[in-house]
């Protein structure tokens, strides 16, 4: 009973809290499922109770986190975002000079008291997302003049998804797709949009043959190899793993905790638990992983049209395109319709920075959403008492 008076209080679109719920809920228990071939596997002396009580600490802390996010006014994010920027510069620099190497990568800085790994790029995401929908809406005025675009808005984005590609091309990919929908969402002129995407391919081919010469800072051995086991072979051993899993899920699954390919897929916990999804809870589980993600853009969608403010807008949507084209991203690679990526499942994969940085994101929406809903009550009863006059 508390519980549902507690959803019913929430301010803010419910739908995206019911999705937050039920994401956090599917994580709980494939996580857990998928942690006992992490104990097997690498004979960890902790049992699978541990990462089930690890994950709930993570879940915990996301949601409250999002809560914080949610009850501050989102235009508080618009002053935040210039300090952010600056913030996450010298994290990314530090982190591709000295960060820890983590799965062959160094995308990490190791916080020593808490023995955990901060991926700066998570924050850094966040950090230009909120910096591209802070510049489109205080420059509406002249966002169509080069000026107004390339300063504000284009450089930004190419320098810092140029700070994060050395190490995670990926990541850096699919935020450069965020911010140029953010651009072509935000009315920029279509030839200024062109601009980034031509000075986006320039600067990812320079990193290409920049890194022929520093190996050590770029994973340029890396990329070639996933593209060539993409295009000229049957795909790498975890992404055929993945698709056996899949298959053997059929319509409705082998039933929770009896996947197979849990013990024989590398990050089964992370990169890969989408197949795990679909071979424990079937078709209809994975249908249901994949509603979710296009249900919280439909909704985000809706939040757009109604937002007074373009920050909030733009904001919302940035945040929301993000979510849901690393998610397809992720699900992308467990069906080898892309090359494999590393990139985790939003909300759903094991905590780590990730998971507590997408938690960040949904609450930065429902604080949109919150204050949107308040602004159309306010109208409601405007207009209400000019009926009555």
């Amino acid at each position: 009973m508390n519980i549902t008076n507690t959803y019913y209080n929430l301010k803010g679109d419910r739908s995206v809290w019911l999705i937050v719920a039920l994401l956090s809920l599917f994580s709980l228990l494939i996580v857990y499922s998928t942690s006992g071939s992490q104990v097997y596997k690498y004979n960890t002396t902790h049992g699978t109770e541990y990462y089930l009580i690890r994950q709930l600490m993570f879940i915990g802390a996301g949601l409250l986190l999002a809560y914080t996010a949610y009850r501050l006014h989102y235009m508080v994010y618009a002053k935040l975002a210039p300090i952010l920027m600056v913030i996450a510069i010298p994290l990314l620099v530090y982190t591709a000079l000295f960060g820890s190497e983590i799965n062959d990568a160094s995308r990490w800085i190791r916080i020593p008291i808490l023995e955990l790994s901060f991926q700066t790029s998570d924050f850094a995401k966040i950090a230009l997302i909120m910096f591209v929908a802070r510049s489109l809406a205080i420059r509406q005025d002249y966002i169509k003049d080069f000026k107004g675009a390339f300063v504000p808005v284009i450089a930004p984005v190419i320098f810092f998804c140029a700070l994060i590609a050395p190490s995670n091309l990926s990541t850096a990919i699919l935020l450069f797709v965020t911010c140029f929908l953010m651009m072509f969402i935000g009315r920029i002129s279509l030839k200024y949009v062109f601009l980034l995407m031509l000075l986006g391919g320039l600067v990812f081919a320079g990193l290409f043959v920049i890194g022929q010469y520093f190996p050590e800072h770029f994973r340029v051995e890396t990329w070639m190899t996933r593209i060539n086991d993409f295009l000229y072979s049957d795909g790498q051993f975890q992404v055929q793993q993945s698709k056996i899993a899949i298959a053997e899920g059929g319509m409705f699954g082998l039933g929770p905790g009896n996947s197979i390919q849990r013990n024989l897929l590398p990050y089964a916990y992370a990169d890969f638990i989408y197949a795990i999804i679909c071979e424990e809870y079937g078709f209809i589980g994975g249908t249901l992983i994949l509603l979710m993600y296009l249900w919280l853009l439909i909704r985000t969608i809706s939040l757009v049209t109604r937002c007074p403010k373009t920050f909030g807008a733009m904001l919302a949507i940035g945040l929301a395109l993000n979510i849901v084209i690393t998610a397809f991203a992720n699900i992308a690679v467990s069906v080898q319709l892309v090359p494999a990526t590393g990139l985790t499942l939003p909300m759903i994969s094991m905590g780590g920075t990730s998971f507590l940085f997408t938690c960040a994101s949904f609450g930065i929406i429902l604080s949109v959403s919150r204050y949107v809903e308040q602004a159309f009550d306010e109208k409601k009863q405007l207009e209400k008492i000019e009926a009555d006059v």
